[in-house]
């Protein structure tokens, strides 16, 4: 059996330059998470990935009370494509390399960007979606997708990602992005811990349509 009480978040980050206007909100809505993210029950380690042209592994499996200041320096252009495959390829060999005991009931993967895939040389649309699609399907882990500068819901879709786990955010409001990340991330963490399935805290811990509106997305149509 896994670990029910840890939950891993892999952030996995966007560094291109057009992050310049945003780097100091996004740097201070990471630390915002991870303040929100220490005050909740049952333990949580944290990876973070970098990426632009250029994938950048910063730290992995830090436990949450000791993740370090984001240091944001936005350059290069946005191979999203990938950095996706990497990172996801990256975690599940380091997770399947431990004992299954120590392994965390619940894997995480947070993707944050404010443009479009235009630098991939490796990966294409389809192979993240099919590798996003066999992760949930296979392992349960969890994706979220915060997108600015485009229609969220729509990029994710492409990539495998459920429209409840896209979020839209306007440029000016990185903080609230964050807080709807940290908030669907408690949901998630305390169903988990409350005993709820895979499938059931996913399903409590969905975007809801007030922290949609505040990031500045439209709420997706049923």
């Amino acid at each position: 059996m896994t670990d029910s009480a840890l939950t891993h978040v892999y952030v996995l980050l966007d560094r291109s330059g057009s992050m310049s206007s945003i780097a100091d909100e996004t740097a201070g809505g990471f630390a915002a998470f991870v303040r929100e993210q220490q005050a909740v029950a049952g333990r949580c380690k944290l990876s973070l990935a970098q990426f632009d042209d250029v994938y950048e592994r910063v730290y992995a499996a830090v436990d949450i009370q000791d993740v370090p200041p984001l240091v944001l320096q936005p350059r290069g252009s946005t191979a999203l494509h990938d950095a996706m495959v990497r990172l996801i390829g990256e975690a599940g060999a380091e997770l399947a390399a431990l004992p299954e005991p120590e392994r965390p009931g619940t894997v995480l993967v947070a993707v944050l960007t404010d443009g479009h895939e235009n630098a991939s040389r490796e990966a294409s649309g389809a192979m993240v979606k099919a590798l996003v699609e066999r992760q949930q399907h296979q392992y349960g882990w969890q994706f979220t997708y915060l997108g600015a500068n485009q229609d969220a819901v729509l990029t994710a879709h492409g990539l495998g990602i459920r429209a409840e786990d896209a979020l839209t955010y306007a440029a000016g409001n990185v903080d609230a992005a964050f807080s709807g990340q940290s908030a669907k991330t408690r949901r998630l963490r305390e169903a988990r811990m409350a005993g709820a399935s895979l499938a059931e805290a996913s399903a409590h811990s969905a975007y809801t349509a007030q922290e949609r509106r505040a990031a500045g997305g439209e709420v997706p149509r049923e």
